[in-house]
């Protein structure tokens, strides 16, 4: 007799069977998953803001069970592991500081020779109907003097390391900054895919286009390729042949708006911009909302005086702070200590900070003053804050047309740069409507774009895709 009480097992007592099967099959799938991991290599410049372009995608790879690590040179390693990343060493010891003043030594060309007026214009000209026809020796000398001497400087000592770092590592996916053309030589040797990360306007890509279209209209050898034979000579050592879709990348990651993309590669991916600003700590007085308009005036990270990238001098600012004296505004100015020593007077409405993260500033900014850089340009877009570009690099000439066909600001070059012009433009951006619906348009543009975490299963597929050609 069954004891009393005794209640028998249900026919559905198989219950601890369904949840093994059901670990089983999640197992599977996690199994699954990890065959299916992807190994993702970035390569970028040793500069700090080229690298935090890259870093939100790179986290957001990661965070989904990829393997990333960020190859750079030896000395920029601290900068990756800092943002925690796996970093990995190649090139040489010598720094590209160390380096440039060397190769200076020797009459050789700087890496931002000065693009004379002439061109101007034609480069940076976002009608792309009007690309054919333009003069021949000018493409070729932006080539020569421009293009080329900073792929060697910079590429030259990476790329056997990379290759030997690839070989071994054997990354499915390779992902290069603008500059960082010992990445694309790497993935062409191991077969994996490759990609440009763009985060600001592709010139790369629009001077290149322009040679190709301008070579074909003049006889054969008139002129030598420079690219090409930087790319065929490390292929050729490597048993590879030449290919042109080395040099542009099988597709592209870009984080500018579509319709401003000064030259979109063929096949883009685009993503929204996340502004990442490396270590920082939120200053106490940032904790409440200003009283006035709050105006910041920075020139980034990536200015640094052996690059002979012309800005904005100490004196500048001196007049610049002056002419805005009496405005009813909060004056935010970054400067080192060194640079805030050779002020003359600081006034009563202006504050000069070392360092304060860029993410967090400018939400509370009404305007912002820059040099131009990517991190200032990108943050201001996805922020919704009008600017005003203080003309020094390449890159912000090109940067003028987006803000003048926008409407979301303005820009000074530097010999139209005194303290009452500054003024005056500033005060335009902060009471004209017309500049803040400018920017909020281009505000919109920037926002619709995939995050780097929706961006994800793109790059998978997209990577599985020419893996599988070269395989």
């Amino acid at each position: 007799m069954r004891p009393a009480g005794h209640r028998p097992p249900s026919r559905k007592g198989h219950a601890p069977n369904r949840a093994r099967r059901r670990h089983a099959n999640q197992r599977s799938q996690v199994i699954q998953q990890g065959v299916n991991r992807l190994r993702i290599l970035f390569v970028t410049g040793p500069w700090n803001s080229h690298l935090y372009q890259m870093v939100p995608l790179a986290w957001a790879l990661q965070s989904a069970g990829h393997e990333v690590r960020v190859a750079s040179e030896p000395g920029f390693t601290g900068s990756i592991t800092e943002a925690g990343l796996t970093a990995v060493s190649v090139g040489s010891e010598e720094t590209l500081e160390d380096r440039l003043r060397r190769i200076r030594g020797e009459s050789a060309p700087t890496m931002a020779a000065e693009i004379p007026p002439f061109l101007t214009d034609t480069l940076y000209e976002m009608d792309k109907d009007l690309r054919d026809g333009l003069p021949w020796e000018e493409i070729a000398w932006l080539l020569d003097t421009v293009l080329v001497p900073g792929m060697w400087i910079v590429n030259d000592e990476m790329v056997d390391d990379l290759v030997t770092y690839c070989r071994s590592w054997k990354p499915d996916l390779v992902l290069c900054d603008v500059i960082a053309h010992a990445g694309a030589v790497a993935a062409d040797i191991v077969g994996a895919a490759h990609a440009r990360m763009v985060c600001w306007l592709d010139l790369f890509l629009r001077i290149r286009r322009d040679f190709l279209r301008a070579q074909d209209r003049q006889p054969a050898g008139a002129h030598p390729d420079l690219v090409r034979d930087w790319y065929a000579g490390w292929a050729a050592k490597y048993g590879r042949e030449f290919n042109e879709e080395v040099v542009t990348g099988h597709f592209a990651v870009n984080v500018m708006p579509e319709q401003w993309r000064l030259e979109p590669h063929d096949r883009t991916l685009s993503m929204r911009y996340v502004p990442y600003n490396g270590r920082s700590v939120v200053p106490a007085w940032l904790y409440e909302e200003p009283r006035v308009p709050r105006v910041l005036m920075t020139f980034g990270i990536s200015k640094v005086p052996w690059i002979d990238m012309p800005g904005m001098s100490v004196d500048h600012v001196q007049q610049a702070l002056d002419s805005m004296a009496d405005l009813d505004i909060e004056l935010i100015v970054t400067l080192s200590d060194k640079e805030r020593e050779k002020l003359r007077r600081i006034p009563k409405n202006t504050r000069v900070v070392d360092f304060v993260p860029m993410n967090v500033l400018l939400s509370s900014c009404s305007v912002v003053i820059h040099h131009g850089g990517a991190g200032c340009f990108n943050g201001a877009m996805v922020h919704g804050v009008p600017q005003l570009i203080i003309e020094g690099s390449v890159d912000a000439i090109a940067k003028r047309y987006v803000l003048r066909e926008t409407g979301a600001g303005l820009s000074l070059t530097l010999d139209e740069l005194t303290g009452p012009r500054v003024r005056e433009y500033v005060t335009r951006l902060l009471e004209e409507d017309g500049f803040r619906q400018g920017t909020e348009r281009l505000q919109q543009e920037a926002l619709v774009q995939p995050t780097p975490g929706a961006l994800v299963a793109e790059l998978e597929r997209i990577t599985a895709e020419y893996r599988s050609h070269r395989a």
